[in-house]
């Protein structure tokens, strides 16, 4: 049997929170769906795998981003909604890399594109989010690679 599809899993995944009055995953659930439907109706056609991830990341940074405004303006209550909708969300995003995983990426990369300093950083990353896959976030790869090649 294959593994269903983010669309069947995010219908049947929204019948389950409305069945159960679960009004947080209901809401986060449609806000997903929608965001995966606008990318569908930009590119014109259905999105690959990796895009329908790309989609769910950039709503999963909008969050995290939305988190530190509300802490740093003292909102607590606003920053739990938003922690409640980012878990929900990540339920749909592949597993992160640990830092051991990050760090062997990083030096894959470096190998590969013979990358010395951290000026060629522009280099590097390209490399470095196609290896992770969306498995990790572009400021946690580049601060590894930094790392990296300043102790290099």
């Amino acid at each position: 049997m294959s593994e269903p599809t983010l669309d069947t899993q995010l219908m049947d995944d929204l019948k389950s929170a409305m069945k159960s009055g679960n009004t947080t995953a209901r809401d986060t659930i449609r806000y997903t769906m929608s965001s995966l439907k606008n990318a569908r109706i930009d590119k014109g056609g259905t999105l690959t795998e990796q895009e329908e991830i790309a989609v769910l990341q950039r709503d999963a940074k909008r969050h995290q981003e939305s988190i530190d405004q509300f802490r740093a303006a003292g909102r607590i209550d606003l920053v739990d909604k938003e922690e409640a909708e980012l878990a929900i969300l990540k339920q749909y995003l592949p597993a992160e890399l640990s830092d051991a995983e990050v760090t062997s990426l990083v030096t894959e990369a470096i190998a590969e594109t013979g990358v010395s300093s951290p000026k060629e950083i522009g280099k590097l990353m390209p490399v470095l989010i196609k290896k992770a896959a969306g498995r990790a976030d572009g400021k946690r790869l580049n601060e590894a690679a930094r790392a990296a090649l300043s102790n290099s």
